[in-house]
């Protein structure tokens, strides 16, 4: 049976007639406005209507329709196609899905906007088979670079080269090959993971590390058998060199910034278009970043919606909070509403924090990035002025101590219920830990693809022992209650929601074997991973996630079934159409 109801006009974003004639329903879509003759649409009339289609609402009732009109931004009906005829009007752009497949719109559940926009404008590492490549790829930048430019680039990973770089430590190159590349120009390349950082002797010598450097709290400078840094930089220890890399940036003026800014802006929000992406839960921004994206928010430019989450410490947020707290700004552009905290590092440059040493590493068990207890003071903070907390966790021993002072803050605030706060990553848990998550209401804030990336190499840092019990354990979680999200950590990753959903009901890594596929979701659970689990993360299930009458008009459309579709051509899959606000934002055919 058909859904609909009507609802009052918004002020943000008019309301348009496409030109002129009455609107076409061929195997098509009707022809678009040219920005003429507009005027409101009558009522009843919708702005959009998708027929001859497979619609999954994921609403659990009525959970497949054929068509959809959207008006005022919002879903105004559901149902076949002779029931939603009704909608069309002089006006109405009425797109024929030939029997596609439509889903809510992808929402990201945890990446790194702007970072994705810069990893647009600098080296893109993630291509490089070997170390050699790499050097190759800087070797070319510096013949183009003024003297003292810094060179930048991200996305290497020592695992994921076809053969060790030669010499090494630790399983990473050391800095002499590079540097004689780029002799003149300080060079920083990002780890994929963004917990370490590899840089030049150039780099080196303006950021002042030499044998001596002791390591600052939180990160480590790595050394050879010599005692001389090698250039790879983990966790805190990257801001040794980023201070003076940010010397750069500095030198910009105001405007230049501005415009760079922006250009990350444009270059995320077309990537995110291109790959089915409605929603973007940002993790970790400041607040010169949030002023920025409410600006454009407000010149209607943030065609993604953005969660955002706030980074910093105690005392840096604590005078601000009230004053950048939004929820469903300018439309439902912009949310503030969260904090990020970090409580170790990644698995891939042995930051983790384990309970036991790395299984290749035995003198190391990872390190605490913050201390628990400047995590508890932030977590205190938010607590008392109503912002969830998100905290990055990897390791065990940084899960359970994320969750022993979460749970210590629930009890001194009983008063305060449906927090929904956060663990991201959660990528490896202490099997005693597993249940704590619903026990204690925390979402765990996983990323699918990461299991078939890391897949080929976490059993050397942990064994297959901790690995089996304890390594992206989706259904252990969801089976002892707890809420598990879906995302890509962009730009850690590419933000291509199909690769992780294929990760997801798969665990298929590189070679063709299976990363424990016994924790592998089915179909149904992996795209309510990427629609409703993150919507309810973010406190926006009432208005996305699922396909109802009244919700937002957020809808990805593909060219195949991925929910009935062979697992081997779900990568095949491509976004036909990106609609965010009930506006086709993307459509592959033009």
């Amino acid at each position: 049976m058909i859904r609909r109801t009507a609802f009052p006009r918004r002020s943000v974003f008019p309301l348009l007639l496409f030109a002129a004639a009455a609107c076409a329903t061929d195997a098509g879509e009707s022809p678009e406005a040219t920005g003429a003759d507009i005027s409101p649409l009558p009522e009843g009339v919708a702005e959009l209507v998708l027929t001859n289609g497979k619609i999954a609402t994921l609403d659990g009732q009525d959970a497949v329709v054929s068509a959809l009109a959207a008006r005022d931004g919002r879903i105004a009906a559901l149902g076949a196609d002779d029931e939603v005829a009704d909608w069309v009007g002089e006006g109405t752009r009425v797109i024929d899905l030939g029997g596609r497949l439509a889903i809510p719109g992808f929402i990201e559940g945890h990446g790194h906007f702007m970072g994705l926009g810069n990893a647009q404008m600098i080296l893109d590492l993630t291509t490089a088979d070997t170390w050699d490549d790499i050097v190759a790829m800087v070797a070319e930048a510096a013949v183009d670079a003024e003297p003292g430019v810094w060179i930048s680039g991200r996305g290497w990973h020592q695992e994921k080269w076809s053969r060790p770089p030669d010499p090494m430590v630790e399983g990473q190159p050391v800095h002499e090959g590079l540097s004689a590349v780029s002799p003149d120009n300080p060079v920083i390349l990002t780890h994929a993971s963004g917990h370490a950082s590899f840089v030049n002797g150039k780099a080196l010598e303006l950021a002042g590390i030499d044998a001596d450097t002791p390591n600052p709290p939180g990160g480590e400078i790595v050394h050879d058998a010599a005692g001389r840094p090698t250039g790879v930089l983990r966790e805190t220890a990257q801001g040794l060199a980023r201070r003076s890399f940010n010397e750069e940036g500095a030198a910009r003026s105001g405007a230049e910034r501005e415009a760079l800014a922006r250009e990350q802006v444009r270059l995320a929000n077309e990537d995110l278009l291109r790959k089915g992406i409605t929603s973007f839960q940002d993790a970790g921004s400041g607040f010169g970043t949030v002023d920025l994206l409410r600006t454009l928010a407000d010149e209607g430019a943030l065609p993604v919606r953005m969660y955002v989450m706030l980074q910093g410490g105690a005392e840096a947020l604590a005078g601000r909070l009230d004053e950048y707290r939004m929820i469903g700004y300018a439309d439902n552009r912009l949310t503030v509403r969260s904090i990020k905290q970090v409580v170790d590092g990644a698995l891939g440059s042995h930051g983790a924090w384990l309970l036991q040493p790395y299984a290749d590493m035995p003198s190391s068990t990872g390190l605490a990035t913050t201390t628990p207890e400047e995590i508890e003071r932030v977590a205190r903070l938010a607590i008392e002025r109503g912002y969830q907390v998100n905290t990055h966790a990897i390791g065990d021993r940084g899960n359970r101590e994320v969750l022993d002072l979460y749970e210590r803050t629930f009890a001194d605030h009983p008063d305060r219920s449906d927090l929904r706060w956060r663990i991201e990553h959660a990528q490896h848990i202490d099997p005693a830990d597993i249940p704590r998550f619903a026990g204690l209401g925390v979402i765990a804030s996983m990323q699918g693809i990461h299991a078939c990336s890391d897949g080929p190499w976490v059993m050397l840092r942990l064994g297959e022992g901790r690995a089996r019990s304890g390594a992206y354990v989706w259904q252990d979680l969801m089976r002892a209650g707890a809420i598990v999200t879906n995302g890509t950590d962009v730009p850690v990753e590419d933000a291509d929601p199909l690769a992780s959903f294929h990760c997801t009901v798969t665990r298929l890594i590189e070679g063709g074997s299976t990363f424990f596929e016994g924790q592998a979701m089915t179909r149904e659970e992996a795209l309510k991973s990427y629609t409703w689990a993150n919507a309810y993360a973010a406190f926006e299930e009432d208005l996305k996630g699922t396909l109802e009458v009244g919700k937002l008009a957020d809808i990805t459309v593909l060219s195949r079934d991925i929910l009935t579709i062979a697992a081997d051509e779900i990568l095949q899959a491509e976004v036909d159409y990106t609609i965010v606000d009930g506006r086709v934002e993307y459509s592959r055919e033009n």
